[in-house]
């Protein structure tokens, strides 16, 4: 926990994914219905957040049909940024004091990155979103929310996952027979080759002894339940 005071603090990651619906942009009903339970759960626990950009471009996908893969990332990092933006918005519209932190400099619409500012966020109950994502080409979010968590000392990483309930031995869109995993070590994952999260995620939070929960945003009240400490969906650790 923060060394300041008892309070739990934790690192949600929200896929792009999730803001779009599955469509190209921002469902403006889906994510009102993420930022109330996260508002909810603001009252008691110290939130910060890192969310995907998958939902206006992906990097790789990009890179894959030609473009330069550093471009097609900082494109990707850009997304993040509009989806940090449309949060923060129905955030505050719930209710909650919130502030972006971005990676790539944008002082019109966010702050710098600056860890020592937003862990003083964190203990005034403001929710922190972090865009951008590393501000580096080359890393997923799901890396950037395991440096930011280890970087704020958040007591776990909570990585929220549209369409599947946690982390399962093969993947449970393509294989019925797919068993889900209550609780398994970060080596043991990357040993498997289990695809839920990032290899080099489950490294960094291997390697600094950080906990991560893997859990489905469906049903409504499975986001604050995670944030409050429920045992949902995978734990890693």
């Amino acid at each position: 926990m923060s060394a300041a005071n008892s309070r739990r603090r934790v690192l949600l990651k929200l896929s792009g994914e999730a803001f779009g619906g599955g469509q190209l942009g921002v469902n403006p009903d889906i994510v009102s219905s993420i930022a109330r339970e996260i508002a909810q759960a603001a009252e008691d626990v110290e939130i910060a957040i890192v969310v995907g950009g998958g939902n206006f471009f992906r990097g790789a996908e990009l890179s894959q049909r030609g473009m330069d893969r550093g471009r097609a990332d900082y494109m990707g990092m850009l997304g993040t940024v509009m989806n940090s933006l449309a949060l923060q918005d129905f955030l505050e519209q719930a209710g909650a004091e919130t502030r972006v932190q971005s990676a790539i400099s944008m002082t019109q619409v966010a702050e710098p990155y600056i860890p020592r500012r937003a862990e003083r966020h964190l203990e005034k109950g403001r929710v922190v979103i972090f865009g951008a994502g590393a501000g580096l080409p080359y890393f997923s979010t799901d890396t950037v929310a395991a440096q930011r968590a280890l970087e704020i000392s958040a007591d776990v990483v909570l990585v929220a996952k549209n369409g599947v309930d946690g982390m399962y031995d093969d993947d449970p869109r393509t294989n019925p027979a797919a068993r889900k995993i209550d609780q398994i070590s970060h080596q043991e994952a990357l040993q498997q080759n289990l695809k839920a999260v990032d290899s080099t995620a489950l490294s960094l939070c291997m390697d600094n002894g950080m906990p991560m929960r893997i859990f489905g945003i469906e049903p409504a009240g499975n986001v604050t339940a995670a944030i409050l400490g429920a045992e949902i969906g995978t734990l890693l650790g």
